[in-house]
């Protein structure tokens, strides 16, 4: 399962071993028990990877070969490309852009872009600082 949570300056992706449903079923339970407001939709989730990442290949004949149309690939421009995610997201309900998306594709395609998202965090990173 792929977890991304939004906050209001950035996002961050993790790959889980849990279920989907026994995720989002753990999330409606806390919610419950404290007295939060929880609202879960189906919804997508976008966002923008460098193309020149190793292993982007990988990925598209990941996401061709998952006929689930649970993920799309699409050029931005010379230098990105977007992934768009189908799924929930879970949130207080409010109309900020707070909250968590959540979704299951194949374990390869989700180790794959996990990774890639890990490492233009990475170079991203490398390159503010010099």
């Amino acid at each position: 399962m792929l977890k991304l949570t939004y906050t209001d300056r950035s996002f961050y992706l993790e790959c889980l071993t849990l279920s989907l449903e026994e995720w989002v079923t753990q999330r409606v339970i806390l919610a419950l028990r404290v007295g939060q407001y929880l609202c879960v939709e189906p919804s997508t989730a976008s966002f923008l990877l460098p193309v020149d990442l190793p292993g982007v290949e990988v990925l598209k004949a990941e996401v061709k070969r998952d006929d689930k149309e649970i993920i799309a690939l699409c050029a931005c421009d010379t230098d990105y490309i977007e992934v768009t995610l189908r799924g929930s997201w879970l949130s207080d309900g409010s109309d900020n852009a707070i909250g968590v998306f959540v979704t299951t594709i194949s374990d390869r395609a989700e180790f794959f872009l996990h990774r890639l998202w890990q490492e233009s965090q990475e170079s991203s990173a490398s390159v503010m600082s010099e």
